[in-house]
């Protein structure tokens, strides 16, 4: 059990298929992924498990543990065993002393507790964390917009200007924070003011964002009272819906069918091969807005934490 030497043994760690080895040269690259994060268990030269983290940009620390892959049927020994013990060996080398591991996120089909070879292998990822100390923290759908769907013309209900600035827009994300049904933000909550996890994901997820600012959108009525926002941006990989919300008081009017529209359509003046997006499995009223708007889901996501 070791990390991965550099670039020469990519082939060697991709042996186990998972969709994110296609962004690995990038990624390494970039410096969004080092060899001392990325271990292997090996068995001669066969590869029988891995787990590798991921960081948004070169200096960062690990931010997500988003590979980990076990070998089914692993001889002489239970492959869920193999996997903890390189967990363990992996977190104790890579993790700073002291420090709560970051969060697991995998994605997993749409339907994969109905298919049964897809689920076992789920649930022996997840029996591997767990017994690490990890639990589920949540399941969410990831989305996808194409080119073939159609996006809604401007109805006339709201109004969109641009983002001022940073300070309005994180006004604005507080005030939506109120009755959200976002299991990280309620996590957030726990443990810090309103303002505070509103400042924390602006300027550690949205104020990154390479693209341009001028992408965001307000919502207002016709007398300029905002009703909600919407962030379309692109990260490393796709364009993307980084947030959407309608403020507490103008719920319930089906003005996030217009938002999430127009967020579309500015994604979509730029030709972009698709669009993602992602929301809880249980945040059911963005689920269906998202399915309204010809978004698909192609995917889910298993995110898991500790502590």
């Amino acid at each position: 059990m070791r990390p991965i030497t550099g670039h020469d043994e990519l082939a060697l760690f991709s042996q186990l298929p998972y969709v994110l080895n296609e962004e690995l040269t990038d990624d390494l690259a970039a410096g969004r992924r080092r060899p001392e994060w990325m271990w292997v268990a090996l068995r001669g030269d066969r590869l029988i498990a891995r787990a590798a983290w991921w960081s948004r940009s070169a200096g960062d620390a690990p931010l997500i543990l988003d590979i980990l892959d076990i070998e089914e049927g692993v001889a002489g020994s239970d492959h869920v065993d193999v996997g903890v013990r390189l967990l363990q060996t992996a977190m104790a080398a890579a993790l700073p002393n002291g420090t709560r591991p970051p969060e697991y996120s995998r994605f997993v089909p749409p339907d994969w507790r109905e298919n049964a070879m897809t689920r076992q292998a789920v649930e022996d990822r997840m029996t591997v964390l767990e017994r690490t100390g990890a639990r589920l923290f949540v399941e969410r759908l990831r989305l996808e917009w194409r080119p073939q769907s159609p996006v809604p013309e401007p109805n006339g209900r709201l109004v969109f200007r641009p983002v001022r600035d940073g300070d309005e827009l994180v006004a604005l994300m507080s005030s939506v924070l109120d009755g959200t049904l976002d299991a990280h933000s309620r996590d957030d909550l726990t443990r810090m003011s309103v303002r505070e996890a509103a400042v924390r994901h602006y300027e550690d997820e949205l104020a990154r964002y390479t693209s341009p600012r001028d992408w965001w959108r307000i919502a207002t009525l016709p007398d300029g009272q905002p009703v909600g926002f919407v962030v379309p941006a692109r990260n490393d990989y796709n364009a993307i819906i980084a947030y959407i919300a309608v403020l507490p008081a103008h719920r319930g009017n089906g003005y996030i069918d217009d938002i999430l529209a127009e967020g579309t359509r500015i994604l979509a003046e730029q030709h972009v091969p698709r669009i993602r997006a992602s929301t809880d499995l249980g945040n059911i009223p963005m689920a269906n807005a998202f399915r309204r708007a010809g978004y698909i889901n192609f995917e889910r996501e298993i995110n898991m934490t500790w502590g």
